[in-house]
């Protein structure tokens, strides 16, 4: 077979077919390249303040282009409903989130929690609980309006806490579960997201709250065309082979052919020439 590749014509035959392999080669990382270079990124502005009432609304989902959104928001703090939610990640160190219950004044009605701050001990998150309820009015009608510049995030699952642990501990910015714990909250408004504020309140920390990561969308129709030209390429010199494995294998046909005429041939004639010999007369 190596022979028969070495003949011009297959010479020939295999150069063409490399040069069509490197002609799909060429398609395939052009392919690729604008598959690179069309990968669209998911820019949104998140890090522009906006109003609550143009991202979120209460009793109703919360839409991929609001989340990580930053937002300002007024309202009034409800007192008594303010929570303790623990095992919350700052910067990689476990610790303790205050949340609040705003009631929304300046978007639809509803209630908003919103996380005032961090501790990295429960003791102090306790304390600056207190200490931030004390502050408040405990009448409704003095209540003060505040503002909320904060990141806006979907409501979390709740979770149920261990066997061991407090039945009341909170692990999750639940919105489901807070709308239990709050007092008096049946059947009204509520925004399913939280509201993590950027300037904690008096013995807390700020809430790392870093924005969402920008996802790069990849087109995927340009990767299966470059696909697509690898396999041709790999296909063209395939059928040069195969093309070159057949022709070795009809001219092995052949010569098996002609070799096996040749004996036909020859012993017919061997049998021809012994009766003419044996058939001459031998007396007189």
């Amino acid at each position: 077979m190596l022979r028969m590749m070495l003949r011009p014509r297959w010479v020939l035959a295999l150069l063409a077919a490399l040069g069509v392999a490197a002609a799909f080669a060429i398609l395939a990382q052009w392919q690729v390249g604008r598959a690179v270079e069309e990968a669209t990124v998911v820019e949104r502005p998140t890090e522009q303040v906006r109003p609550l009432a143009e991202v979120a609304r209460p009793d109703g989902p919360t839409d991929q282009s609001a989340t990580g959104q930053r937002v300002s928001v007024r309202g009034t703090i409800v007192p008594g409903d303010t929570v303790l939610v623990q095992g919350r990640l700052n910067d990689g160190v476990a610790g303790w989130w205050v949340v609040a219950h705003l009631e929304v004044t300046d978007a639809a009605p509803g209630g908003l929690p919103v996380a005032l701050g961090w501790a990295a001990d429960e003791q102090t998150a306790r304390d600056a609980l207190a200490d931030f309820e004390a502050g408040l009015p405990v009448d409704a009608d003095m209540a003060v309006q505040v503002e909320v510049v904060g990141r806006f995030l979907p409501s979390e699952a709740p979770v149920v806490p261990a066997e061991d642990d407090d039945p009341n501990a909170m692990t999750t910015v639940a919105v489901a579960h807070l709308i239990n714990v709050w007092a008096d909250y049946d059947d009204r408004p509520v925004y399913f997201g939280y509201v993590t504020a950027a300037e904690p309140v008096a013995g807390l920390e700020a809430i790392s709250s870093p924005p969402p990561e920008q996802e790069a969308q990849l087109n995927w129709l340009n990767v299966f065309y470059a696909i697509e030209w690898v396999v041709f390429a790999g296909f063209a010199v395939f059928l040069w082979y195969r093309l070159v494995k057949d022709a070795v294998q009809r001219e092995r046909e052949e010569a098996e052919l002609a070799a096996a005429e040749a004996g036909a041939a020859g012993s017919t004639r061997a049998s021809g020439g012994s009766g003419t010999a044996g058939g001459e007369p031998t007396g007189r």
